[in-house]
């Protein structure tokens, strides 16, 4: 998808949707357990069935906020690290205004992504996260009575273009993958057939879920990560806080 075809959601150019933001830790990916700061905007291209923040996507809640307010908060907070989410972040054009300006601060940022849009803008880590078959939702979801965004979830959920173009100009990746079952491990594969410049240590491996994972859910994946030398990615705010907002 080029720039041309993204969606246009932001009110303004110099403002933002967003549904939270929070001071913390990072509990996902190659910079767990970082002080950072999260800015959380509202509003999604997919409706995966067990989204884990649906106050960004399924019934996005927001509040209109300044670009430069959202950078002096940043600075306020203390915090080197900035983690631009959602939802879905690359939606909105003033995202790039953000990240121009956090990174005139010395912020490091870190973008999360589905891998469905392309924006170029500044970032230094991208966090990618493409959705597999079973974040689709299913066959009568109460929240999809019509089946209309299950057709456009599954339709739009893996876009390799996008997601090459993002592997290509970042000067770091991640492509971090929520799994359910061991089938899921062959989707994988498959998608990273498609991709070029990634390596075994860029590729990290999440259970489902917004509980700590069983044993033998670990075990498996654990495994799974040994034999491909890829990364077995924990959710470090899922330990320390639980399943809670603003963490």
């Amino acid at each position: 998808m080029t720039n041309s075809m993204l969606p246009i959601a932001s009110p303004t150019p110099a403002t933002l949707p967003i549904s939270e933001t929070f001071l913390s830790v990072q509990g996902e990916g190659k910079l767990t357990g970082v002080p950072s700061f999260f800015i959380r905007t509202s509003g999604c291209n997919l409706r995966c069935r067990w989204c884990d923040t649906p106050f960004a996507s399924w019934s996005p809640e927001r509040t209109i906020r300044s670009v430069e307010e959202l950078v002096d908060e940043v600075t306020a907070s203390g915090a080197r690290h900035a983690v631009l989410t959602g939802g879905e972040p690359m939606m909105f054009p003033s995202l790039d205004r953000l990240a121009h300006l956090l990174r005139a601060r010395s912020i490091h940022i870190t973008i999360e992504t589905a891998g469905t849009l392309f924006r170029e803008l500044p970032c230094d880590l991208m966090s990618i996260s493409p959705k597999l078959s079973d974040s689709t939702p299913l066959p009568g979801d109460p929240r999809d009575p019509s089946g209309s965004w299950r057709a456009l979830h599954e339709q739009r959920r893996i876009n390799p273009p996008a997601i090459q173009s993002l592997i290509d100009r970042s000067p770091d990746f991640q492509l971090k993958f929520v799994v359910s079952s061991e089938p899921d491990l062959v989707e994988i594969e498959e998608l990273l057939g498609l991709l070029r410049g990634w390596r075994p240590s860029d590729v990290l491996l999440m259970p489902e879920g917004v509980t700590p994972p069983s044993a033998a859910t670990r075990q498996w994946l654990v495994q799974a990560c040994v034999r491909r030398g890829y990364r077995y990615c924990a959710r470090l705010h899922i330990d320390l806080f639980g399943h809670t907002r603003g963490t």
